[in-house]
């Protein structure tokens, strides 16, 4: 696929305005591919039932449970990154018994082994510093104690959550405004760079108790002093590697010097950096330290190889739409003009497809993420954009069809699929310029995962048999075995 720069990739594209939704052939994502990420139809709920609204705590006998609208149950297998709890349930954590409804209504039937360990620690007032794989719960581990310790008489910022892109933000506050629904009058707000600077001023002349933001723009707010941020009880910072990274290190610092010296800080993400010591050093206190990262791979996920040539890759991809059963699937390319280049040939095969990138009106990217999200289009192709916390049950595959150059964005690639413990599939074209970052990943991510080959399924060709991930399928007769 060609990668020459154009003067105007909007007009190759043959497109009217850059709302990154490509339509080929009607191919609508059918429940006979399994659940998606549409709000599910509630079973067994009480129409015109009331919900008992107390001030909190469970009361022996209430039959309160009958009255939630509970979505339809998930029977899909998991692994035991999710399943692998000590037995405890919320409400051992003596939360107010709206919140329960709120979590029980998101589907949450048990908490995950990140939420077991999390929450007791968070509710007690201690920073946190916790490390857990993709997929496994984190939002919950710290929303769930953020609500809780929202005091509604109180009409001042309480809370924070920075985060690093504005579909992440997104994200979040749609879960914390659906997890606190039944609190009654929880007012959580979303600012992010790129929307209306004068909307975000107006809504905090308003209550706000919860603030989700990414960096720039919560600190633009606080300088000009719309954001008071001096009673903030608890910040968080999800996708904390990210947060700590050059791009943001010196804005979260100077937000945290607006905060009270008494507030809380918790630290979440899949990997971290050397320079989390630096900053934990400075501005946590004593952190209770949580590592449920033993191994770098993520089990319920099956990772396959194929060496292509790059004029081969659209055949291969073209190959893997007509033999695999995707429920969604997300398509990673290296370059904004590679994927909106990409999206088009996809739609000329007959797929439909929507595509997303940094270089999008901020509109569009709130369209198109909440379309795929809603299950409207099959297949998303997109930068490295989307590769952090974005939560989508539905997509069950995940395509490198540019390779990253490091195991950090490779695993937050792959983490797309498989969310919440379940089965995913990553599938990556390796060119003969790909074979170093390929060699350098699978370093790093095998020093703890050595499986047999007899593990292996028997539909798949083993290669690099010495630890055994590296799948080189059988099913992808465009693609060149590589010659050990």
């Amino acid at each position: 696929m060609a990668t020459a720069r154009t003067e105007n990739p909007m007009s190759i594209l043959g497109l009217n305005q850059p709302n990154g939704q490509h339509r080929g052939l009607s191919k609508p994502v059918g429940p006979s591919l399994g659940p998606l990420a549409t709000a599910p139809q509630p079973h067994g709920s009480q129409k015109g039932g009331s919900i008992p609204q107390g001030s909190g705590g469970i009361r022996f006998g209430d039959d309160w449970k009958k009255c939630l609208q509970l979505p339809a149950k998930d029977c899909r297998v998991r692994t035991s990154d999710v399943t692998s709890t000590k037995g405890n349930e919320f409400e051992d954590y003596c939360l107010k018994r709206e919140l329960l409804m709120g979590i029980f209504e998101m589907g949450w039937e048990k908490p995950s082994p990140i939420q077991e360990e999390s929450i007791p620690i968070a509710l007690s007032g201690r920073d946190i510093l916790a490390r857990a794989k993709n997929g496994t719960g984190k939002s919950g581990a710290y929303l769930i104690p953020l609500l809780e310790r929202i005091d509604l008489k109180k009409d001042h910022i309480q809370a924070m959550v920075m985060v690093p892109t504005r579909e992440l933000a997104l994200q979040v506050s749609q879960i914390s405004i659906q997890v606190s629904k039944h609190l009654g009058g929880v007012k959580v707000m979303a600012t992010t760079g790129g929307t209306n600077l004068r909307d975000d001023i107006m809504r905090l002349d308003e209550t706000v108790h919860v603030v989700i933001a990414t960096p720039g723009r919560i600190l633009d707010l606080i300088k000009k002093g719309v954001a008071k941020v001096d009673k903030v009880q608890m910040m968080v910072m999800d996708e904390a590697d990210k947060l700590l990274s050059q791009d943001f290190v010196v804005l979260i610092e100077e937000i945290i010097s607006f905060l009270a010296k008494g507030r809380q800080i918790l630290l979440y993400s899949a990997t971290f950096p050397i320079s989390v010591q630096k900053f934990m050093a400075k501005h946590l206190s004593k952190p209770y330290e949580i590592n449920l990262m033993d191994e770098l791979t993520l089990k319920g996920i099956t990772q396959y190889y194929a060496y292509v040539t790059e004029r081969q890759k659209v055949h291969c991809l073209n190959t893997l739409f007509s033999r695999l059963q995707i429920n969604q699937s997300i398509i990673f390319c290296n370059s904004t003009q590679r994927v909106e280049l990409l999206a088009k040939k996809i739609t000329q095969l007959g797929y439909s497809c929507f595509y997303i990138h940094a270089k999008m009106m901020q509109e569009y990217r709130n369209r198109v993420f909440h379309d795929f999200r809603n299950g409207l289009c099959r297949n998303l192709v997109c930068t490295d954009l989307f590769t952090r916390g974005i939560d989508i049950q539905a997509v069950n595959v995940v395509i490198n069809f540019d390779f990253p150059k490091n195991a950090e964005t490779y695993l937050h690639r792959i983490g797309r699929s498989g969310r919440f413990g379940h089965l995913g599939l990553a599938i990556n074209l390796i060119t003969s310029e790909d074979r170093f970052n390929l060699k350098s990943i699978e370093d790093q991510l095998t020093q703890k995962t050595r499986r047999s080959a007899a593990s292996m399924t028997s539909s798949v060709q083993h290669k690099r048999r010495r630890v055994g991930v590296w799948h080189s399928s059988v099913l992808l007769p465009a693609a060149h075995k590589h010659s050990e």
